[in-house]
């Protein structure tokens, strides 16, 4: 049997705010292909850490790599080239409300290829295909429902053909039955692409639908307190804190969770 390279390594990271440690000594692999989710509870690091992750923040000790290159040790063009096959959504799905939905995923070309503007016209209109909204490709941010706009930051991200998409809380804010969509949309792209996905999320349903694998992350232990199939950890009682949390249990010592101890986070559900 061969064994898999790893595309992400986490190793021993450790990271915080102003002296405040918000993860340590964190480790973990992520392989190709796999729908990878990092969930826990609102203050137990999930945004430090994708910021790490993408390198928007440096280590206060260990590191990230990615196919094998840290990206804070990388000089400008390797950082540039390992970027590019990193695709990345935030919660807000940050599209710029000015520009059509067309524009927004056509920016991304214009800035990062020497494309010309009907080929990278194009380009945007088969990634909007991909999920569903080229028959609303010149429609504003405005225009759209929640789900079409995370649809089109997907989209937009997807615009360089990266092998790895990180979505932070793409359910967020949505009914059920657009998340439901959602999650079926990331398990297409997933197994059709061979897309590698990062998603940072608390939403339960979504993570049996689509995770391969999880870790869970706890704010009291400042690390990884769970790992493995979700279903697994769901129906595993040996691990009280992933227990009360797969099945929205209130633990005794609840009151002294640090809700709010994740300076990255921003509000609640930011977590």
């Amino acid at each position: 049997m061969v064994e898999r390279e790893p595309i992400i390594r986490v190793e021993n990271l450790t990271a915080g705010y102003n002296d405040h440690v918000v993860l340590e000594n964190v480790s973990f692999e992520i392989y190709p292909g796999e729908v990878f989710t990092i969930l826990g509870p609102s203050g137990c690091g999930k945004s430090t850490l994708l910021k790490h992750m993408i390198g928007l923040e440096e280590p206060e000790q260990g590191r990230v790599l990615i196919y094998g290159e840290d990206l804070v040790t990388a000089d400008d063009a390797a950082r540039r080239r390992l970027l590019g096959r990193v695709g990345v959504t935030f919660q807000g799905g940050a599209l710029f409300g000015s520009m059509t939905l067309l524009e927004n995923v056509r920016l991304v070309l214009e800035e990062h290829t020497r494309l010309p503007k009907h080929a990278a016209t194009l380009v945007a209109l088969m990634k909007l295909e991909l999920v569903g909204l080229r028959d609303h490709a010149q429609l504003l941010p405005s225009e759209l429902s929640g789900g079409m706009q995370k649809r089109g930051a997907i989209a937009r991200a997807m615009a360089l053909d990266p092998e790895i998409l990180m979505l932070d809380e793409p359910s967020a804010g949505l009914d059920p039955i657009t998340s439901a969509g959602l999650d079926a949309l990331i398990l297409d792209l997933a197994r059709s692409l061979g897309v590698t996905f990062v998603i940072v999320t608390h939403e339960l349903p979504s993570v049996y639908a689509v995770a391969d694998r999880v870790i869970m992350l706890d704010g009291r232990s400042r690390g990884i307190v769970a790992s493995g199939h979700p279903l697994e950890l769901r129906d595993d009682p040996s691990n009280p804190t992933a227990w009360q949390f797969f099945h929205r249990q209130i633990g005794d010592d609840a009151a002294t969770r640090p809700e709010a101890t994740d300076p990255a986070a921003g509000a609640p559900e930011t977590e």
